[in-house]
């Protein structure tokens, strides 16, 4: 690239820079940098949010192998029982 289309190319990004600069943009840029430290500052991280998700899904799981333990305890008592002094004993 000539050095005189370099120039027309640093001239026409520096105009719409100073446009878009007139339209206002350049207060989003407070706004997005506002709402982005919020966000950093008062949402949890992905990481944490995973590590907080495995630890309950592992407790509800633990707590539905015990159900079922129990359930299958109170099946072989009562098949026990049944076959100690059903109807037919």
């Amino acid at each position: 690239m000539s050095s005189t289309s370099r120039a027309w190319v640093v001239a026409a990004t520096m105009g719409a820079v100073e446009a878009l600069k007139d339209q206002g943009i350049c207060r989003w840029n407070y706004t997005l940098r506002s709402l982005h430290q919020h966000a950093k500052n008062h949402l949890r991280s992905a990481s944490q949010t995973r590590m907080l998700s495995s630890q309950s899904s592992a407790a509800v799981r633990n707590q539905l192998r015990e159900e079922k333990a129990k359930q299958s305890e109170e099946s072989l008592r009562t098949v026990m029982y049944l076959s100690c002094w059903g109807p037919n004993n």
